[in-house]
């Protein structure tokens, strides 16, 4: 078993470099499917969730090769198999992108129902909707895999979302750039990952126009060629590393960001005092001159407050005097890491999808993670609290961040990770 030890009150200052996103990762990926030639992917985080779906690739006879820990060259061609339904395919969520790459590629595909964090409902019905409005049959066999066939002829299609979702417009972009005809998205979602996918696609030669708009409109083509391509820098990483900044009153330079891509997080950290200055691929978060205000935050899809920055807020608005509220709009229980927080001391209520938080101080206690972002608050507020916090449950954290304790290091935080063995003998420090 692995933890992270923490002991906190010391500020963070200096210079940290965002990794590449894991949410454009996990997409473009599983895209190199659809191409016709080998592919290069760059500034790929090296992190767990990166690690699974290229092992799934080459289980199903994809050539994958680690250039370095931040390249990945894939030869998708002697792929020959439209299933995957092995055990990795259940450790992430991300993994049912399949489907639309294998269904785009194959016109079939049988890939087993994803797992991942558990923080809510996440039904995969307006992903199923949109294959059927393109021919496809979809069956749930055994409960646990979903298998999607165009038995006959898998085409464009108009397809409106009920509501906005980040995995149904990906998978039905992915199904749709070989599909014969034209396919229409609408009430797309608008996530910067999204547009990363809809680039890298174009850059093979797809046809794709209006990502990053609620109507997307994919026009089919009959081959991809091979490229080189760069993913686009983690807004959610960077919007940790700005709150850890704001949480521990410290002043950090984020670099290799979009800053564009970060405008709701620095809004809120602005309205809360801390001082921010924007550069081309790099922002400085600056808590040191006065003292943080309360604020109240509703998350919303993109270009909203980003629900997977709402557990790092919170643990930061947890150190931060008076009453502050957080909306939680888009998933309906992503509050299960909340009594790991007041196991620190944090004053935080919950109703429904509101959380009541009074600040106050901190204390170092045993915690868990209990998913990716939960894990990175647990993080959060440790650097904070008093005393020492020992994080449990550490492979969340590091399915999203890459090489997490040595950046934090860089940042002047008293942070290791430590192996404990099974049989309770002497834990050994990373």
């Amino acid at each position: 078993m692995e933890k992270i030890v923490i002991n906190g009150g010391k500020p963070l200052f200096g210079e940290v470099t965002v990794s590449g996103a894991k949410n454009a990762a996990v997409a473009i990926i599983p895209a190199v499917v659809l191409c016709d030639e080998p592919c290069r992917i760059e500034n790929i985080p090296n992190i767990s969730d990166v690690a699974l779906i290229a092992n799934i690739l080459q289980g199903m006879g994809a050539m994958v090769r680690r250039v370095d820990k931040n390249t990945l060259d894939i030869d998708p061609r002697p792929i020959n198999t439209w299933e995957a339904t092995h055990d990795d395919v259940r450790g992430m969520r991300a993994s049912y992108y399949l489907l639309g790459a294998l269904l785009g590629r194959f016109h079939k595909a049988k890939v087993a129902l994803p797992g991942g964090c558990n923080f809510g409902v996440r039904p995969i019905d307006q992903h199923l909707k949109g294959f059927q409005l393109m021919g496809a049959r979809n069956d749930l066999v055994n409960g646990a895999v979903i298998e999607s066939d165009a038995e006959g002829h898998f085409h464009g299609a108009r397809v409106y979302f009920d509501t906005v979702s980040v995995g149904s417009t990906i998978n039905l972009m992915l199904a749709a750039v070989k599909a014969e005809g034209q396919t229409i998205l609408e009430n797309a979602a608008k996530e910067p990952h999204i547009v990363d996918l809809a680039n890298f696609l174009n850059s093979m030669g797809a046809n794709i126009r209006g990502a990053g708009t609620d109507v997307i409109k994919i026009r089919g083509v009959d081959y991809l060629h091979g490229v080189t391509y760069s993913i686009i820098p983690d807004q959610i990483e960077a919007g940790t590393y700005m709150a850890a900044a704001a949480a521990t009153r410290g002043k950090v330079t984020i670099r290799n960001i979009t800053p564009k891509h970060l405008e709701s997080i620095s809004s809120k950290l602005m309205e809360m005092g801390c001082e921010i200055e924007e550069y081309d691929e790099a922002v400085i978060v600056d808590a040191t001159k006065r003292p943080l205000n309360r604020v109240n935050i509703k998350t919303m899809p993109h270009p909203g407050f980003p629900t997977d920055c709402q557990p790092q807020f919170v643990a930061l608005l947890s150190t931060v005097k008076g009453t502050s509220i957080v909306n939680e709009s888009v998933w309906d229980n992503r509050y299960q890491y909340v009594s790991e927080l007041v196991r620190m001391g944090a004053k935080i209520s919950v109703e429904g999808r509101l959380a009541i938080i009074e600040g106050g101080t901190l204390t170092g206690a045993p915690v868990k993670a209990t998913d990716l972002r939960a894990g990175a608050a647990m993080v959060i507020a440790a650097l904070v609290a008093e005393g020492t916090t020992n994080i449990s449950n550490i492979k969340y954290i590091e399915r999203g961040y890459a090489d997490v304790v040595t950046k934090f290091q860089s940042l002047g935080a008293d942070i290791k990770k430590i192996y404990v063995p099974d049989n309770k003998g002497v834990a050994t420090t990373a």
